[in-house]
């Protein structure tokens, strides 16, 4: 797990209310431009889903916006998605 992973586990682990369930997968897909992006996908009890959303969808912007200061460093295009895990 690279740098942006491990800060996104961490992170939202202090948002919600079961970190224990927070679970992060990364793979490297292209749009369709041909350009690549690195997906991170953040699984989540489904209780805390709606928590790490924010209201208005604010919490996973402040989120996408920290990220894409690693944009800066490192020229990866991200893409964030939040799924609940099964029960």
């Amino acid at each position: 797990m690279g740098m942006v992973e491990t800060f996104v586990e961490k992170y939202t682990q202090k948002i919600v209310t079961k970190p224990d369930c927070i679970k992060i997968q990364s793979r490297v897909d292209k749009d369709s431009k041909g350009l690549s992006f690195k997906e991170i996908c953040i699984f989540a009890h489904p209780n805390d889903v709606g928590r790490l959303i924010g209201k208005e969808g604010k919490m996973i912007g402040s989120l996408k916006t920290l990220i894409s200061g690693a944009k800066a460093k490192d020229g990866q295009n991200y893409k964030i998605i939040i799924k609940p895990t099964q029960q």
